[in-house]
């Protein structure tokens, strides 16, 4: 089972440069945009890198939050619930910002693999019900679910193409 490790790993990396491609390509005027669904471009990208973080780790009690993580942020129903607007004393994150943290998970991917067991019949969060192993691939469907939603709204709010990416390294 520890043959499948490096396949994760290129795998997770690829997504992540998808979505690393979806937050590079984004105007400016797009990145603060709602589109379809009531969360805007930023948001689904950092709910797209705390869920990469947060199951990457062991278990939740591994997880440490992002050194600029706002509670409310990793979910994407915060603005339908509050009329369209951030509650008081939040701020959307910046390009920038996500840079910073899509590195960060992106370096964390190798580490993170070598101290899993990935062979665990438990997946190390309550809520999930599901192997290691399965929890690991859907964790990289959910980035290349959000990175293609995201290209989506390039493709069509600035006519800017995300390109494919089959494997990491």
């Amino acid at each position: 089972m520890s043959d499948i490790k490096p396949i994760l790993a290129s795998q997770y990396h690829a997504a992540l440069k998808t979505l690393k491609q979806a937050i590079d390509r984004c105007p400016d005027d797009l990145w603060l945009q709602v589109g379809p669904q009531p969360a805007p471009y930023w948001q689904i990208v950092y709910h797209a890198l705390f869920f990469a973080d947060l199951y990457l780790q062991i278990s939740d009690s591994h997880f440490k939050a992002w050194a600029y993580h706002q509670h409310e942020f990793p979910g994407l129903d915060l603005l339908s619930q509050n009329d369209g607007k951030l509650p008081d004393g939040l701020e959307p994150y910046t390009i920038a910002q996500m840079h910073e943290y899509w590195q960060i998970v992106d370096d964390m991917v190798e580490p993170c693999l070598q101290q899993m067991d990935i062979a665990s019949p438990e997946s190390g969060f309550h809520w999930y019900k599901v192997s290691k192993l399965e929890h690991q691939i859907i964790n990289i469907r959910h980035i290349q679910h959000h990175a293609a939603q995201l290209a989506d709204r390039l493709r069509v709010g600035a006519n800017v193409g995300v390109d494919w990416v089959s494997a990491g390294g």
